[in-house]
């Protein structure tokens, strides 16, 4: 019997790529002081993140590969974006590093029992984190656009906190790690 192979010369793994290739350039325009070109990059990662999923739903090319390199993607982006706000904009969010780096801590710790328990980066994409995705990328574009808005800032921050304290509760329950979970509340509702 033969077995398949799932087809990975896919739009949303080109995307998707995009975002590890651009990865090197976004770190030497932080060491470079290069602000515009990493506000820009990291702008263009996000981007591609909501089109790789877009495409995956609209063409139907969901691949377990794409979901893992999304999910690495995905964290890299994040370290990148948080390096350069800590490095361009340390100044405004000095005020709020308690709340930054609680949110930091929770994603470490996501991170760490993803590799303990399951041994891979957890790719989870609940509901909570795509839309806190979004929320923090219009916060980014806010912040290095027009300043620090508190407000913005606050809601962002908590909405990130419990989509990761949510992540975790998920990695905890579960027994294996399976992308593109809805939720807790679809987890403990269980399978129908």
């Amino acid at each position: 019997m033969r077995k398949h192979h799932e087809n990975i010369f896919t739009i949303p793994n080109y995307l998707t790529f995009f975002r590890f290739l651009s990865a090197p350039f976004i770190i030497w325009f932080i060491i470079a002081g290069y602000q515009n070109l990493f506000v820009l990059f990291i702008i263009l990662n996000l981007l591609t993140d909501a089109l790789d999923g877009y495409f995956a739903r609209k063409l139907n090319q969901h691949t377990i590969l794409g979901a893992r390199m999304d999910s690495t993607a995905d964290k890299i982006t994040y370290a990148l974006a948080f390096t350069g706000l800590f490095v361009f904009k340390s100044e405004e969010l000095q005020p709020y590093l308690g709340s930054l780096l609680t949110f930091f801590s929770l994603g470490v710790i996501c991170l760490l029992h993803s590799f303990i328990k399951f041994g891979k980066i957890s790719s989870l994409h609940t509901y909570a984190t795509k839309i806190g995705g979004y929320m923090q990328g219009i916060f980014f574009f806010v912040l290095f656009a027009y300043g620090f808005i508190p407000v913005l800032y606050y809601i962002m921050i908590t909405w990130a906190i419990l989509s990761v304290i949510e992540m975790i509760i998920i990695q905890l329950i579960i027994p294996d790690m399976h992308p593109n979970m809805k939720g807790l509340y679809w987890v403990l509702k269980g399978p129908r």
